[in-house]
Parts: structure tokens; C-alpha cells; sequence
């Protein structure tokens, strides 16, 4: 009533037009958009063909390897430890990330309709923190196992017990659950008055607040938190579980000995390598236009590239796996 009122009086002094522009301005502010446009690489809607089969490969790859993992995991007796049930965990994570993200991608590439709905655009941003979140904990928890499987190899299974497992790898996943909840919500109270055009792979967080034009802030301020005692937390204790298992192997007196406490740890050790910097450099990427293509880039090499090439490293560098792989292709 006030709106309609202020727009009468002004109509005297502005002009039909002025009025007209008004109305439009007022109704791009207040309106919740019900799709979202998403250009995945350029700013046109047009994508080289060859990345469709790129693409298609790395997920089916990734796919296959992943359920390779679990399925070892689950059938082999030998391989249920807790080293074992954390690495099929880190395998339905990564399985989260690739399909949360890939086949919508191929659908947009394929297809050419590059319209997403905004259920499916916030589905996938909630899908993505849960991986993310989940992640990052499962391998401070992989980095907690490997050191106690080396500095307290004695108490290995005391202390790992399986109770102790049940409840790292609940705690883990209703953790992610519950951030990508809050994180979700904030990201859904913004305002996209701007457009609704997403220059992403996918419906990220970031690339939508370059959209926005209110309700940035809170999320802004919620993303430092998280980095902080999500991201640099679970990072610091697995820095430091890893000095400490470095301390241990050099003072092991035999090269052999120390050979073989090295590789016990050495897939995790890369694991974690690749995540964190591929992680770390898309999220601290600074957030303007020219910076788009390299965030995406970023962000397909640890939700892509990573999840195929995790099973790969613990395959190829883990001998109870290959055994266990061994048994199972063998003829009964």
C-alpha cells in the first residue's frame, strides 16, 4: 500500500516511463527466481564437444573404481579393518561428489538446455558441502588411524575398536549432513536480483553469491568460520599426526623397517596432498570475473579428477588390496 501510494505521487513528477522502470527494478528485487541458468567454461552457450567424452570417461572411470573399492571391501573379510572401512567411506564420498556434479554437466553439454530448476541448483549445493565437510573429516580420521597404526601398533585394535570406528564414521557424516544444511539455507535466503546466469559446472556457492545482491555477508561470515574449524582444524591435527609418524619411522634403526612403515602410509599421504591442494586453491581463489575459468578448473580436479584417482593410488600402492582384488577375479 505505502509502494502503491509513493509510485502515485512520483507518477506526477517522473513520468509513465519512470514509473514503468520503477515497477520493473522493485519486481527484479523482491522476486526468488525459479531456474537458474548455468555456462560451464566460457560465457556463451556453446562447450568444445570433446569435453563431453572427456568428461563421461573420467566419471564412468571413477564410478567403476570406487565401487571396485567398496565391493573388495565388503566381500574380502581379510580387509575389515578400520583402515579399510575409512577407505570405503572416502570411496561413497567420492562417488557423491562425481554424480552430485558430472551428469548434470553432460546433460547441459549433450542437450544444450542449460536450464536448472532451483530445487536441482540447491540440491546440488547441499550434496556438494556434505562431500566436501564429510571429506575433509574422514581424512583427519584415516590420518588419526595411521598414526596410531604406527606409533601405538601394540593398541592398534584397542583403541580402534570397532565401536570407536562406528562412531568416527557416524560423527563424520552427520557432521557434513548438518553443515551442508546450514550452509544451504543461508545460500537459499540470498537474493539473485542481479541474474540468473552461473558461470560454474555446477550450482556453486561462490559463484552464486557473485550473483546476489544481499545476504552475502552472513554467508561470508559463516565460510571463514568453517575454514577455520572445519578446513584448518582437521588439516592441523593431520599435519600433526604425520610428524609424528615421520619421527617414529626415522628412528626405526633397519632400512627395510623403515621402508615398510612409510608404505603404510604413503597412499593416504598422497591422498591428502591432492586434496588439499586442489581444495585450497579453488576456495582461495579470489572471487572476480577473470578468475572464473580457473575456479572451475580447480574445482573439476578435486571433484573429478581426485575421486578417480584416489581408488587408483590405493589400488596400485596397497598390497592387501591388489591381494583381495587378486581373489576375488580368481576362478573359484
Amino acid at each position: 500500500m505505502v509502494y502503491s501510494l509513493w509510485v502515485g505521487i512520483e507518477s506526477q513528477s517522473l513520468g509513465i516511463s519512470d514509473v514503468t522502470n520503477i515497477n520493473h527494478i522493485m519486481e527484479n528485487f523482491t522476486s526468488v527466481p525459479t531456474e537458474f541458468y548455468i555456462l560451464p567454461f566460457s560465457y556463451t552457450a556453446g562447450s568444445p564437444p570433446f569435453l563431453s567424452g572427456l568428461f563421461s570417461v573420467i566419471y564412468l572411470l571413477g564410478l567403476l573404481m570406487n565401487v571396485l573399492i567398496v565391493t573388495l571391501i565388503y566381500v574380502d573379510k581379510q580387509l575389515h579393518s578400520p583402515m579399510y572401512l575409512f577407505l570405503c567411506n572416502l570411496a561413497l564420498v567420492d562417488m557423491c561428489y562425481t554424480t552430485n556434479i558430472i551428469p548434470e554437466l553432460l546433460h547441459i553439454m549433450s542437450s544444450g538446455n542449460h536450464k536448472v530448476s532451483f530445487r536441482q541448483c540447491f540440491t546440488q549445493v547441499y550434496f556438494f558441502f556434505l562431500a566436501v565437510v564429510t571429506e575433509d573429516l574422514l581424512l583427519f580420521t584415516m590420518s588419526y588411524d595411521r598414526y596410531v597404526a604406527i606409533c601405538n601398533p601394540l593398541r592398534y585394535h584397542s583403541i580402534l575398536s570397532r565401536k570407536v570406528c562406528s562412531f568416527f564414521i557416524a560423527t563424520t557424516w552427520c557432521c557434513g549432513a548438518l553443515n551442508s544444511c546450514v550452509v544451504t539455507v543461508l545460500t537459499m535466503k540470498m537474493s539473485f536480483c542481479r541474474s540468473t546466469t552461473i558461470h560454474h559446472i555446477y550450482c556453486n556457492a561462490k559463484a552464486l553469491t557473485k550473483i546476489s545482491c544481499a545476504g552475502r555477508e552472513i554467508f561470508y561470515l559463516l565460510f571463514y568460520i568453517e575454514s577455520i574449524i572445519i578446513g584448518l582444524g582437521p588439516f592441523s591435527c593431520s599435519f600433526w599426526s604425520y610428524t609424528k609418524i615421520l619421527q617414529v619411522i626415522f628412528h626405526i634403526k633397519s632400512e627395510d623397517g623403515r621402508r615398510k612403515a612409510f608404505s603404510t602410509c604413503s597412499s593416504h599421504l598422497i591422498v591428502i596432498t591432492l586434496y588439499y591442494s586442489t581444495a585450497c586453491a579453488e576456495f582461495l581463489l579470489p572471487s572476480y570475473r577473470s578468475s572464473d575459468i580457473m575456479d572451475q578448473v580447480f574445482t573439476l580436479l578435486y571433484t573429478t579428477v581426485t575421486p578417480m584417482l584416489n581408488p587408483l593410488i590405493y589400488t596400485l600402492r596397497n598390497k592387501d588390496v591388489k591381494t583381495a582384488l587378486m581373489r576375488l577375479l580368481r576362478p573359484k
